[in-house]
C-alpha cells in the first residue's frame, strides 16, 4: 500500500463514474498528481475540487504506479471570492489549466507550488495582472525556458531595453532594435529592468502576449491540445476590457 499526505491546490477535476472524479492536484512534495475523488455532488465535495482551492491531500494507492483516491480537506477557497470579478477568476482558472497541462505528472517541486500559491494570493491586490504575467515568465523558466529580460541581446544598453526576439527570448535595446522592431515584441516597462510603478491593463496586455509567444511555440509546440482554453479566454478578456475585437487569439499574439 502506498500512502502520503501533503499540501496541494487543485487545478482541474474531470468526472469519471456517475458520482467520481479524477483531479490533478499540484502538491508541495510530490509534484503534481491525479487520483480518484467519491461523492463529487455534494456540496462540501464541489467546493473543494474548484481550481485553485488550497487543501490537504491524503493519497493512497495499491501501488505506487496506480491512479490511487484523494481524500481532501478544503483549507481555503480561491474561486468563490473572485465570482464578482471576472478578470481576476479568468486569471486564476488560466494559471491553474496551465499548470495542469505544462507539469508532467509527478513533477513540479516546492518551488512551483509555491509559486502558483502566492499568484493565487496576490489575486487580491492592485498588481494582480503584473504578477500574473511574472508568473507565466516564472513557470516558462521552471519548464525549461528561461526568458532573458535584464540585459540586451545586441549589446545595448540595459537600461534601454524595448523589445524582446520572439526566437531567442532575449531582450533587445530600443537602439538595438529598432531597425527590427515590426519581427519584435514589446517588453512591458514593468519587466524592465529598474521599473517602478504600474503599466495598467495595456502593459498586462503586452505581458500576455509576450508568454504567449513562447508558451505556444516552446512549451505548448508538441502539444496535441495546444495551449490550455482557458489562456486563451483570459487573454481575450483583458482584450475585449480594453476595447479590442475579441477575435483576437494566441495565434497572432507576437505578430
Amino acid at each position: 500500500m502506498e500512502l502520503w499526505q501533503d499540501q496541494g491546490i487543485v487545478l482541474s477535476a474531470r468526472p469519471h463514474g456517475e458520482n467520481g472524479a479524477v483531479i490533478s492536484v499540484l502538491t508541495v512534495h510530490n509534484g503534481r498528481r491525479l487520483g480518484y475523488v467519491r461523492g463529487i455532488h455534494t456540496q462540501k465535495i464541489r467546493g473543494t475540487l474548484e481550481p485553485g482551492s488550497l487543501v490537504d491531500a491524503r493519497w493512497q494507492a495499491r501501488t505506487a504506479d496506480s491512479l490511487g483516491t484523494f481524500s481532501l480537506e478544503l483549507s481555503r477557497g480561491a474561486a468563490a471570492p473572485l465570482l464578482g470579478e471576472p478578470l481576476k477568476l479568468a486569471a486564476l482558472q488560466s494559471a491553474c489549466a496551465l499548470s495542469d497541462a505544462a507539469i508532467p505528472e509527478r513533477e513540479g517541486g516546492e518551488g512551483v507550488f509555491q509559486g502558483l500559491k502566492a499568484l493565487l494570493e496576490m489575486l487580491d491586490s492592485d498588481i494582480w495582472g503584473e504578477a500574473y504575467v511574472m508568473w507565466e515568465i516564472a513557470l516558462l523558466r521552471e519548464m525549461g525556458f528561461p526568458l532573458a529580460l535584464d540585459r540586451c541581446a545586441g549589446g545595448g544598453e540595459s537600461t534601454d531595453l524595448a523589445y524582446v526576439s520572439p526566437k531567442t527570448g532575449r531582450a533587445v535595446s530600443k537602439a538595438a532594435g529598432e531597425p527590427y522592431k515590426e519581427r519584435l515584441l514589446p517588453l512591458p516597462g514593468f519587466l524592465r529592468p529598474g521599473s517602478v510603478g504600474e503599466d495598467g491593463k495595456e502593459g498586462v496586455l503586452e505581458g500576455l502576449k509576450l508568454t504567449a509567444c513562447f508558451l505556444e511555440h516552446w512549451v505548448f509546440a508538441h502539444h496535441t491540445r495546444g495551449v490550455p482554453e482557458f489562456r486563451r479566454v483570459f487573454q481575450q478578456k483583458i482584450e475585449k476590457s480594453l476595447g479590442f475585437s475579441d477575435a483576437l487569439t494566441l495565434n497572432n499574439a507576437h505578430g
